[in-house]
C-alpha cells in the first residue's frame, strides 16, 4: 500500500479508538496540532501530589500516582518539547516525596494491586528501588533545561548514586533494563564514567539474543525498531541498514485492516487493549516517519 493509504488507515483507527491524549499526540505530529493541546490532555492524568496515575500506563488502572506512569509523562513532555510546563514542577515534587532514602524509585507501589492491573505490576514492598524506571527518570531530568536546579537536589543526587551502584555491579538483563541504561548514560554529565558503563551496555547490545532481528517473531520480544525507533536512537549503531529496511517493511505489512497494529502482550482489559493500541499506533507512525517513509 502507499504511505498515504497507511496514514489514512491509521488516522481512522486513532480517531475511532485512541484516547484523547493519543489523538492529540497524533495531531501534534501529523496535523499541525499544538503542544498546548497535548499537555492539556496529559494534565488530566496528573494527581494533586504531582505524580501520574489514572491508567496513563494502560495496564496500571489505579488512580493513584505511580512511578512508571510518571516516567511516561516525562517522555511525553520530551516528545513535545514541553519541559517548560508547570507539569514538571508537580513531577519534581512527587519524585522528591517518593525517592527512597538510599536513592532510586520503586517500580510500582502496592496500592496498584487494589485495582485491575497486569500480573507483572505487583510488589510486596513500597521500599524496593528499581533501575526501571529510575534510570530514565533521571536521564530525562538531566536532559531538560527548564528546571536545572532539580538535578542538584539531595533526592536526585541520592538516586544518581543508586544508579551508578547498579551499573557497577550488574548489567542489563532485558529490554526494560537496557532502555534505562541508555537514557541515563546519554544525558548524565559524568561523561568519562558514562563511557566506562557504556562499554558494558554496548557489549550486551551486541549479543545475538538482545535485539530480535527476525521481524516476524511473535510474542513479547523487542525488535530492531523497538530498540531504534528513530535514526538517532542509541541502539541504531548496532543494527544494519538491511535490518532497518526489513523491519520497516514488516511494520508496514503488519498494520491491521482496522488501521492499528497488534500488541505483543495480553492487555489487562478490552479498554486497556484499545488504549495501548492507540498509543502504539502513534508511536509506529512516528517511527515510520522518522525513517522517511511517510
Amino acid at each position: 500500500m502507499s504511505s498515504r493509504e497507511l496514514l489514512e488507515r491509521a488516522r481512522a483507527f486513532i480517531y475511532n479508538n485512541a484516547r484523547l491524549l493519543d489523538r492529540r499526540r497524533y495531531e501534534y505530529h501529523f496535523e499541525g496540532g499544538t503542544k498546548k493541546a497535548v499537555l492539556s490532555a496529559l494534565q488530566a492524568y496528573q494527581n494533586p501530589d504531582g505524580g501520574f496515575g489514572h491508567a496513563l500506563e494502560p495496564d496500571i488502572r489505579c488512580p493513584q500516582s505511580q512511578p512508571v506512569p510518571t516516567e511516561m509523562a516525562l517522555h511525553i513532555l520530551d516528545e513535545v518539547d514541553g519541559f517548560d510546563s508547570p507539569i514538571l514542577d508537580g513531577i519534581a515534587n512527587y519524585l522528591q516525596r517518593i525517592a527512597l532514602p538510599n536513592g532510586g524509585f520503586p517500580l510500582v507501589f502496592r496500592d496498584a494491586q487494589t485495582y485491575p492491573h497486569a500480573p507483572w505490576w505487583k510488589t510486596d514492598s513500597d521500599a524496593a528501588p528499581s533501575i526501571n524506571p529510575t534510570g530514565t527518570i533521571l536521564g530525562l531530568l538531566y536532559k531538560q533545561t527548564a528546571r536545572p536546579e532539580i538535578v542538584r537536589e539531595p533526592w536526585f543526587e541520592r538516586s544518581v548514586r543508586y544508579v551508578w551502584r547498579q551499573f557497577e555491579t550488574t548489567e542489563p538483563h532485558h529490554y526494560h533494563d537496557g532502555v534505562q541504561w541508555i537514557h541515563f548514560l546519554r544525558h548524565t554529565p559524568e561523561r568519562e564514567r558514562a563511557a566506562e558503563a557504556a562499554r558494558v551496555l554496548d557489549g550486551w547490545l551486541r549479543l545475538p539474543t538482545t535485539i530480535e532481528r527476525n521481524p516476524d517473531t511473535e510474542g513479547y520480544v523487542q525488535k530492531v525498531l523497538d530498540w531504534a525507533p528513530s535514526p538517532d536512537s542509541y541502539a541504531r549503531k548496532f543494527v544494519s541498514e538491511a535490518d532497518v529496511e526489513r523491519h520497516l517493511n514488516a511494520l508496514i505489512r503488519q498494520q491491521r485492516e482496522d488501521g492499528g497494529w497488534p500488541l505483543s502482550f495480553a492487555a489487562v482489559s478490552p479498554a486497556g487493549e484499545s488504549e495501548w493500541r492507540g498509543l502504539l499506533a502513534v508511536d509506529r507512525l512516528r517511527t515510520i516517519k522518522s525513517y522517511g517513509v511517510l
